[in-house]
């Protein structure tokens, strides 16, 4: 995980328009919204506050996606929290990437910025998130599931499952 580059728009623009990655996240955006992003999570990192950074793999530089924490302030019973989440390239799923991504996301939030616990969401159908989330040790809240409340009535992601780490259970 590093720090975002003016090269890494191509290809983050490109990831969020690959209708594989979007299928649980929502429409693809545009070029202008992936620069937004960027510019965003770059104005966040400079600050020190949680983001998500990019992320490029070691053995070539190749930008994959990004993976990291942010603060979730929208209208649900658990927040305001903090989110573990990733977003890679669909070639680049499968290989074990976005689980050693958020491990080291979750140690960044556990140990820097002494977050007391983290939380990850996703569509009930997008069961290779929750696999990385159970892998990172997350464990589903029990009648935690919730309609997002971004999203419009009749949404097929509106319905939400989620997860959650305590720092304790981590750092003990």
């Amino acid at each position: 995980m590093r720090a975002w580059q003016d090269t890494d728009l191509r290809d983050f623009a490109k990831l969020n328009q690959d209708p594989r990655v979007m299928k649980y996240l929502g429409p693809p955006l545009s070029l202008q919204q992936s620069k937004a992003i960027i510019a965003r999570q770059t104005e966040l990192t400079e600050s020190g506050a949680p983001a998500f950074w990019a992320v490029e793999r070691l053995s070539d530089t190749q930008f994959i996606g990004c993976i990291g924490v942010k603060t979730v302030n929208f209208d649900v019973s658990f927040a305001p929290c903090y989110e573990v989440g990733w977003r890679l390239s669909a070639d680049y799923w499968g290989r074990g990437y976005a689980t050693e991504g958020a491990k080291a996301a979750l140690d960044i939030a556990f140990e820097r910025w002494d977050m007391p616990r983290i939380y990850s969401f996703t569509v009930p159908k997008n069961t290779p998130s929750q696999r990385v989330m159970q892998r990172i040790g997350m464990k589903r809240v029990e009648g935690g599931d919730f309609d997002h409340p971004n999203l419009a009535e009749g949404d097929p992601l509106l319905r939400h499952v989620l997860y959650t780490l305590d720092r304790e259970d981590v750092m003990s």
